[in-house]
């Protein structure tokens, strides 16, 4: 598969989202086009930048502590119907952790509630004690479950009409009790998931490059890779937690 097929990635604000090593996703979504001989554009965009999403298949938004989610979320707010226009039209996003909360209509900071984005309905208070540790998803977009790390104060409900990305087997998932993680909003995936999440996962990194090819070319059946480490780093997580 080549025919010239290239995508152009957004990664928003990478200084200030990469909890939890999430500038690895970038570099697992980059190679993983390459050695199938597709194209990948890389676009970083940073405090005081304009994100123009004109040409753009896939945005990545990252995770940050609350002050870093505060500021971005400052940020973003100037072009939010350009982004929930990206969002309606089919545009691919991934987003963890504090952008996944940014996702929604608002997330409490302390006792002050933020209002998000409104991407996605859905919206996130807060609860005690953090959740922390090792989660394992069973999702239907991926053939192996999603396995990573969680990390946080927050308590995200999704509204009706929205699919959650799955099903608990190990760990807390939204809100530690619903049993449901992420978020799932026509290509719009959010998670809790850090680790980074898309090394252990391919699975869920080809989801996401099969829906932006297919946006931008029309239908597409992506080459298999040789995932042996990858299969293999997945599986040993999830026997030593399940």
């Amino acid at each position: 598969m080549n025919n010239g097929q290239s995508l152009q990635v957004l990664h928003l604000y990478p200084e200030l989202l990469n909890l939890y090593g999430d500038s690895g996703n970038m570099l697992v979504l980059r190679k993983r086009l390459e050695w199938r001989h597709l194209g990948c554009t890389v676009h970083e965009v940073h405090m005081g930048e304009r994100a123009s999403l004109a040409d753009v298949d896939l945005v990545f938004i990252g995770g940050g502590s609350d002050r870093e989610q505060r500021i971005v979320c400052d940020e973003l707010h100037q072009q939010r119907q350009e982004f929930a226009a990206f969002v309606e039209d089919g545009g691919v996003m991934l987003a963890v952790c504090g952008g996944y909360q940014l996702l929604g209509h608002s997330y409490l900071m302390g006792e002050e509630e933020v209002r998000g984005l409104s991407l996605v309905d859905l919206y996130t208070d807060r609860g005690s004690p953090r959740l922390i540790g090792n989660v394992v998803v069973e999702s239907r977009i991926a053939a192996q479950p999603i396995v990573g790390y969680e990390n946080h104060g927050g308590r995200t409900h999704l509204e009706a009409g929205v699919e959650a990305l799955g099903r608990v087997l190990h760990g807390y998932g939204n809100d530690g009790q619903s049993g449901e993680e992420g978020c799932l909003y026509r290509n719009v995936v959010g998670t809790y998931v850090h680790g980074p999440l898309l090394p252990k996962n391919p699975g869920l990194a080809d989801w996401l490059i099969t829906r932006a090819l297919e946006r931008r070319y029309g239908a597409c059946e992506l080459e298999p890779l040789d995932d042996t480490d990858e299969l293999a780093a997945n599986e040993t997580m999830r026997k030593r937690l399940l």
